[in-house]
């Protein structure tokens, strides 16, 4: 009795650990980036929707699979762990490929033993089943709720996802105009091996990028008449007409520079700017193997 109330706790404290982390890993993207800037809310609440019904299909599922472990004599708490963590589709899958017959214990001895065994694999005693009571336990499908409940979470998620797929693919909600005083948000692809921005240094090391992509950071100008923004910029592959395009957008001030191919570091006065934020952004339009260092001094 102990053993199933301690495998019942390890599953619940597994589910509510992968709830944490997903929570966690929201939060952290809200502080280190602009949060939803540039999205309307209809963007990040149909991702929000798409994540818990997932995660409520995942646990209905899970369930009903504990329980038919149990009457199948598996391993209840492995093969609800493997659903949850799979997906409900994959992990459905497997489980009925893999899953066995129902069992009943042996009234003589306990043991589980299939329903059409003439004798029991453990003591030997013979077995009785009527075939009428066998077919139609066979028949019976157990905790039918979570099965309509988790089918229902299942459809839900699939149409919060298709409703953000088709947003993303039409932009509509989605900010990807680069002189927006707001988030750009890009829908390509971009292979980095690195990028930080610590002590007010913006680090962007990448090999190469979807035309067009879009990188930034939020800096901030403390006096814009004595400031300048320096940036030590290298592309090491740069086919014909490809270019490297820094943007500099503060309110109704945007500027421009290519920094394709620097001869030197660029300082660049920020006079023409106000003390504030600013959006220092990089438009890669197919250079590739490039190293960045931006900062305002």
């Amino acid at each position: 009795m102990k053993s199933k109330t301690l495998k019942k706790r390890t599953l619940y404290f597994i589910i509510a650990a992968v709830i944490l982390l997903i929570a966690l890993r929201i939060a952290w993207s809200w502080s280190y980036s602009d949060g939803f800037s540039g999205l309307s809310l209809l963007i990040p609440l149909l991702l929000l929707f798409f994540i818990l019904f997932a995660i409520c299909a995942a646990v209905l599922f899970s369930s009903w699979v504990y329980q038919d472990c149990k009457q199948r004599g598996d391993d209840p708490v492995l093969w609800a762990i493997i659903v949850f963590i799979t997906t409900p589709l994959i992990g459905l899958l497997l489980y009925f490929l893999r899953r066995s017959e129902i069992k009943h214990p042996c009234p003589c001895c306990g043991h589980l033993i299939s329903s059409n065994a003439k004798y029991c694999e453990a003591c030997g005693s013979q077995m009785n089943y009527k075939e009428e009571t066998i077919s139609m336990e066979k028949q019976k499908t157990h905790h039918m709720k979570r099965i309509i409940a988790g089918t229902v979470c299942l459809i839900l998620m699939l149409i919060c996802l298709s409703g953000f797929i088709v947003s993303a693919a039409t932009r509509t909600g989605i900010n990807t105009d680069i002189t927006s005083n707001e988030r750009v948000w890009n829908l390509g692809t971009i292979h980095m091996n690195s990028n930080t921005y610590i002590n007010g240094i913006w680090k962007l090391d990448f090999r190469n990028a979807s035309d067009g992509f879009v990188s930034q950071e939020k800096m901030t100008i403390t006096n814009p008449a004595s400031q300048t923004l320096y940036a030590d910029i290298s592309c090491q592959t740069v086919p014909d007409g490809t270019t490297l395009l820094l943007w500099l957008v503060q309110g109704d001030t945007v500027q421009t520079i290519d920094v394709t191919r620097l001869p030197e570091p660029l300082a660049y006065p920020l006079n023409n700017f106000e003390s504030g934020e600013i959006y220092v952004r990089l438009q890669i339009n197919g250079v590739e193997d490039t190293v960045s260092e931006i900062y305002i001094r």
